[in-house]
């Protein structure tokens, strides 16, 4: 695999690129040799964090992890990954579009994971016109990560959601 390891508000030491390598090196049996794999390390305060992107035709593959120690964030980030491709397998090995980027043992193994998706509740409710900010403390009131309105500006669906740090984020779906 190709690595393209940067850091954020950190030197990426000889010793970090090499943790990287052998850790994320055990997902190589999954990927064709020339897959991408671009890497992340960052700081902030005492979070030491890991974001781990791997585009393969179609689909992008990503995980991050935060913790008080790099070292273990780089461990945990590629157990995240293994266990997504063995739950998701059948969904990103599309045999037609992304197959050609995955190993052929990986292909040929079957996983025990269930990989189907089970939707267990569906809920209703009137999307009721409002700005983004009444939006976002509605979201808040009702305890929630995320939030579906219809725009008032825009009259379009969109949804607000939680982001790390406080921050809100904003989904405006293009039709």
């Amino acid at each position: 695999m190709k690595y393209v390891i940067t850091g954020r508000n950190i030197e990426v030491t000889e010793g970090m690129r090499t943790a990287v390598q052998e850790k994320i090196g055990k997902l190589e049996r999954y990927f064709n040799p020339d897959t991408e794999v671009i890497v992340t390390l960052s700081v902030e305060k005492e979070r030491q964090k890991i974001e781990v992107t791997i585009p393969v035709k179609g689909k992008i593959i990503r995980a991050e992890q935060v913790s008080s120690d790099m070292y273990v964030s780089i461990d945990l980030v590629e157990e995240i990954i293994e266990r997504q491709l063995k739950k998701y397998k059948n969904k990103i090995a599309d045999k037609k579009h992304s197959a050609e980027s995955f190993s052929a043992e990986f292909l040929d193994k079957e996983y025990d994971e269930d990989d189907t998706i089970k939707v267990v509740r569906t809920k209703r409710f009137a999307v009721k016109p409002m700005d983004v900010e009444e939006a976002c403390i509605q979201m808040e009131l009702l305890g929630h990560d995320f939030f579906v309105f219809r725009n008032a500006d825009t009259d379009e669906v969109n949804v607000v959601y939680k982001r790390k740090g406080n921050t809100y984020g904003l989904i405006e779906p293009e039709f």
